[in-house]
């Protein structure tokens, strides 16, 4: 029963998804204010939708679904989908719903090419440092994603401004300013979480291994990419970092999350490759 529910709600989930991102399309063409509440409407709904396939997925599988290709993606897609109705309840970015509900959807259909069979956990993976440790810190990539789009969108407003020619995404994307500060935001939630993540993870280990770190790959690559956000948060908090650097920045600090989720579990293999 329980499994047949989480079938029909992924697919739902991702009817309801490519519905958002078509409504958010069609409202950056027109700009009609009433397409835009309602493309917000179905992403909330596909929220809502993603929270219940979480919750199906763990009375499925008995521990937190976050250690499969599918379900780590899922909830990649879960955290990025509601750190933009986060952020949305509080500030207001034009057109930042379009280019998330893109990213949104494309983790969906990633998540969806993964094979859905549950495994089961190791015994050292049974425990609370789970949920914790890879929770926050997929929570943390939802935040850093939401930076990039920022990022990515900086770059497009500032070559239509630089071109001389304001072309057709100029009205339609926010000054330059407002996606500077939705960086820093991001920027900045993104971090702290980040953060809290591989100190979880380095106190995990701790207990499972007797050792602090273990020159993983995946590891290795976490640090390296907590580095390079760390000397985008410091640069901008000390020598004012900001503009088009701080765009390029958050740009590459995502393909590093994207490279240590994925390229480090394939590529270098280690303990952190997922589970089967």
């Amino acid at each position: 029963m329980i499994s047949a529910i989480n079938y029909y709600l992924f697919q739902a989930i991702i009817i309801v998804t490519v519905a958002a991102t078509g409504a958010y399309l069609v409202f950056f063409v027109n700009q009609k204010e009433k397409v835009r509440r309602v493309a917000r409407s179905i992403l909330l709904c596909s929220g809502i939708l993603q929270t219940l396939y979480i919750v199906t997925r763990y009375f499925l599988s008995g521990h937190t679904p976050i250690t499969s290709e599918h379900e780590s993606v899922f909830f990649f897609v879960w955290a990025t989908t509601w750190a933009y109705l986060s952020f949305r309840w509080r500030y207001t970015v034009k057109n930042f719903g379009t280019f998330t509900s893109i990213l949104i959807l494309i983790l969906v259909l990633i998540s969806a090419t993964a094979s859905r069979e549950v495994i089961p956990l190791p015994p050292e993976l049974r425990s609370w440092w789970l949920p914790v440790h890879a929770g926050i810190t997929i929570v943390a990539y939802g935040f850093l994603g939401l930076a990039f789009i920022g990022g990515f969108m900086y770059l497009i407003q500032e070559w239509e401004l630089k071109s001389k020619r304001l072309g057709y995404f100029f009205s339609r994307l926010p000054s330059l300013n407002a996606l500077d500060q939705l960086n820093n935001h991001c920027l900045t939630t993104g971090f702290i979480f980040l953060t809290l993540g591989i100190l979880s993870g380095t106190l995990w280990a701790k207990q499972i291994v007797g050792s602090y770190w273990r020159w993983d790959p995946k590891e290795i690559w976490s640090i390296i990419t907590w580095c390079i956000y760390l000397i985008q948060f410091h640069q901008r908090m000390t020598v004012g970092w900001r503009g088009k650097r701080a765009a390029v920045m958050a740009i590459i600090g995502f393909c590093a999350v994207i490279f240590t989720l994925w390229g480090a579990t394939y590529l270098l293999g280690g303990d952190h490759s997922y589970a089967g």
